[in-house]
């Protein structure tokens, strides 16, 4: 029977194997479609296949790893479909988040932090620059909210929702990560106005699911 202290230094060995591929594959370092094996991973991160077969799991758990058609595991691609379901599931935590931060006593002061944080309008940089920026301004306004449910909630789709960009036929940045088009959100919540700020937000969900989608074939439901 093996030691508590083996257990928890092959625990440690695969959860350093599993933050090493969460972050290849959030970052981009391991795009959507590339090879997984077992053989290869255990050989780079000097642990035994049983190891990265654990934090491999895990990642497939996570939607962030899948199965081709002949079992072999892959970098995630996210499908029109999903890409729908997770632009619609972050209009309903920002749309709410919105609203909350309107009908809080520090509306003006939140308002000018977004508006602070908002991305750059001119697309100068790496893609991966302004995907970071383009998230860090949404994290931030669920965040303001207060409501530490729905921050949660939205923390939990970020690493799908950097698949979704990586899926994407491009490696440049692209209009919707702009200022302009993140600009009208601050702006309806400097008008107190819950209903228009909830608008926005759907409309920009709206907007970013078709960009987001338009290059990637149609995946069928599981």
């Amino acid at each position: 029977m093996p030691t508590a202290g083996a257990a928890l230094n092959r625990l440690t060995l695969r959860e350093q194997v599993l933050e090493a591929l969460r972050s290849a594959i959030t970052t981009g370092a391991l795009l959507p479609g590339s090879d997984l094996g077992e053989v290869e991973l255990a050989e780079r991160y000097g642990v035994s296949r049983g190891t990265v077969r654990e934090a491999l799991r895990f990642l497939q758990q996570s939607r962030l790893v899948a199965g081709d058609a002949r079992g072999k595991l892959k970098v995630h691609r996210a499908g029109q479909r999903e890409i729908a379901e997770i632009f619609s599931v972050r209009a309903a935590l920002e749309g709410l988040a919105v609203q909350s931060i309107i009908a809080g006593p520090d509306r003006a002061e939140h308002a000018e932090r977004l508006r602070a944080a908002m991305p750059p309008e001119t697309l100068k940089d790496e893609f991966a620059t302004h995907m970071n920026l383009d998230l860090a301004f949404h994290e931030m306004l669920c965040e303001l909210s207060g409501n530490s449910t729905l921050l949660d909630n939205w923390r939990t789709l970020e690493d799908r929702m950097r698949i979704v960009f990586f899926s994407a036929d491009t490696d440049q940045p692209v209009p919707i990560m702009a200022r302009s088009h993140h600009e009208p959100i601050v702006a309806a919540i400097e008008a107190a106005d819950p209903e228009e700020a909830r608008r926005t937000v759907q409309q920009h969900m709206n907007d970013a699911s078709q960009v987001w989608a338009s290059d990637i074939p149609v995946v069928p439901p599981r």
